[in-house]
């Protein structure tokens, strides 16, 4: 693979986004008429770094960025875990509990987020890659959102789901799920006129725009 001025810029804020949103979304926030949990006010960036990733270097490189994430996320949530397992010295009690709280490992949340992640980020990558394809580059919002009403809905609705089901009405899961899904969309639509700059501005930088027409589609693939 040829290097490029900005992946690894542009790879460690797609990581920092996606630790920092899982950090944060321990906390239920309001805002306005939505109800979701505080990573959702960060995360949906991810998905816009995963769509300017897969619009400029294609899909084999947004590839290794999403298993770079995956793979650091598991080791920011087993340090955290460690971390709260250890014993605490008498005069820091509040202070274990405060991080217990806020940290503490959940392992139905922490498994729902992993396999959300997973599927969310390779579905929104594969499906920006083959529109690329189909309008030959052109309507860069068309693949933008529409990677994203699919990635969105598939993030949410399984996190949601191995999360919270049976422990949520359906009811409730149902009101959480249109709040993160139409906030997520709207920040993704809301944010198209910074996603047109900076993948312009990184095509005429890196010299890229790569189209994936004879990619190997598989998550699993190293080459």
């Amino acid at each position: 693979m040829r290097a490029y001025r900005y992946l690894d810029f542009i790879t460690a804020l797609f990581v920092v986004v996606l630790i920092v949103s899982n950090i944060a979304s321990t906390k239920v926030v309001l805002l306005g008429p939505f109800t979701f949990d505080g990573g959702t006010i960060l995360f949906p960036l991810a998905y816009i770094f995963g769509d300017v990733l897969t619009e400029v270097y294609g899909y084999k490189r947004s590839r290794r960025v999403i298993w770079t994430g995956f793979f650091l996320l598991i080791l920011a949530t087993l340090t955290f875990g460690i971390v709260n397992a250890l014993p605490t010295p008498p005069d820091q009690q509040n202070t274990a509990r405060a991080f217990a709280a806020i940290l503490g490992l959940v392992p139905r949340i922490v498994l729902a987020s992993l396999v959300a992640y997973w599927v969310g980020e390779f579905v929104n990558s594969y499906v920006l890659a083959k529109l690329k394809i189909a309008t030959q580059g052109r309507w860069l919002w068309t693949r933008t959102l529409g990677s994203t009403l699919i990635g969105q809905g598939l993030d949410t609705g399984i996190f949601l789901l191995i999360a919270f089901y049976g422990v949520w009405d359906n009811a409730l899961l149902w009101t959480v799920f249109v709040s993160n899904y139409v906030f997520k969309v709207g920040v993704e639509a809301l944010f198209t006129p910074l996603t047109y700059a900076i993948v312009g501005f990184l095509k005429r930088a890196e010299r890229e725009d790569y189209y994936d027409r004879d990619t190997n589609f598989n998550p699993f693939a190293v080459r």
